[in-house]
């Protein structure tokens, strides 16, 4: 099959091809893959509550018995109806216990595989980009529109209206991960329950609280690459109890943005105008930013990018260690950030 873009994945899964058994899920957002992974995976049975039909898989269960998988696809339910097997995301190799399924695709059954960021190269992406039976689906932060599209969506469900400021100030605010997105809308939409509209004041209270000041200080001290201060403003973070895959995401995002300033300045515009450039960037940003964009060239966002999509995995895999593992993500993008300085 041809490679699917980023921006064509929704359209993709609307008009499903009924020939595809295997679609594999990836990127550094890992909200986005597990809601799209749950969306396919439930959406192809009957009960999503049966599980004969929905069969969910630990990734490095698969990866240490392949022929598992190619099992649990061709077993004929004793009631009849399609089978969905959910394979939860694995460092491991899992092309072996795939290749024998692409070769021979199961007639009723399909496959939902969640991973995390995945380069060009990766065996398991090739495998299923150059298979007809198969999709390689990537999945990365939200931009500012499908923000904006959840954001309506949320509030028209909750019988809410919206105005022109708030919701550009909430758009402003979320998209780092889709799961953390849709908990906040979900949290402003139940306290302005009762209301007609939702206001920027709620969307301060509710959203744009100190946890957004405490996310944004140790972000900008990373990409500055302030050791001192990232770790002032990793302290304060911890002390208000908040959540280290959240950060991740927001960090993510952020490199995301970095990236697209940057290839803009390759083409030639200032770091100035590359920054007036990003619309959802708070005016007292603005400036951390510039700096920023100067410290860091293409190649180094783009293994960030991959860098914090690894340590968004990690966290989620291993929550008790959360801290830890961001803090030496975080770290790690500090000294990266350094060396460009220098």
């Amino acid at each position: 099959m041809v490679a699917v873009k980023a921006g064509e994945v929704d359209a993709v899964l609307r008009r499903r091809d009924a020939r595809i058994v295997v679609y594999l899920l990836y990127g550094p957002d890992t909200g986005l893959v597990g809601e799209r992974a749950k969306a396919l995976a439930e959406g192809a049975v009957e009960d999503p509550a049966d599980p004969f039909q929905l069969v969910k898989l630990d990734g490095d269960a698969v990866a240490a018995d392949p022929l598992r998988l190619a099992d649990e696809a061709n077993t004929v339910p004793l009631f009849g109806g399609r089978r969905a097997i959910w394979i939860k995301p694995t460092s491991r190799n899992l092309v072996p216990a795939l290749s024998p399924l692409i070769a021979a695709p199961p007639r009723d059954a399909i496959v939902v595989i969640e991973a995390g960021e995945l380069q060009r190269s990766s065996p398991l992406r090739t495998l299923c980009e150059k298979s007809p039976v198969a999709l390689a689906l990537p999945c990365y932060a939200d931009e500012a529109r499908d923000i904006a599209g959840l954001v309506d969506e949320t509030m028209r469900a909750a019988g809410l209206a919206i105005g022109r400021e708030a919701r550009e100030m909430l758009v402003g605010l979320l998209g780092a991960d889709r799961i953390a997105t849709r908990n906040e809308l979900a949290k402003l939409a139940l306290y302005a329950h009762g209301r007609r509209e939702v206001t920027a004041e709620d969307v301060e209270t509710v959203v744009g609280d100190v946890s957004r000041l405490a996310i944004d200080a140790v972000v900008d001290s990373t990409f500055l690459g302030d050791l001192a201060a990232l770790d002032r403003a990793f302290g304060r973070f911890c002390a208000e109890g908040m959540d280290a895959g959240v950060l991740l995401g927001s960090a993510l995002r952020h490199a995301l943005t970095l990236a697209r300033a940057r290839s803009g300045i390759d083409r030639g515009a200032s770091p100035q105008a590359a920054v007036e450039g990003l619309r959802t960037l708070h005016f007292k940003r603005k400036s951390a930013v510039e700096r920023q964009l100067r410290l860091w060239t293409s190649e180094a966002l783009r293994q960030a990018v991959v860098n914090l999509g690894e340590a968004v995995t990690a966290t989620r895999r291993n929550a008790a260690l959360g801290n830890q593992l961001a803090l030496k993500a975080l770290w790690g993008l500090a000294l990266l950030a350094r060396r460009g300085g220098r």
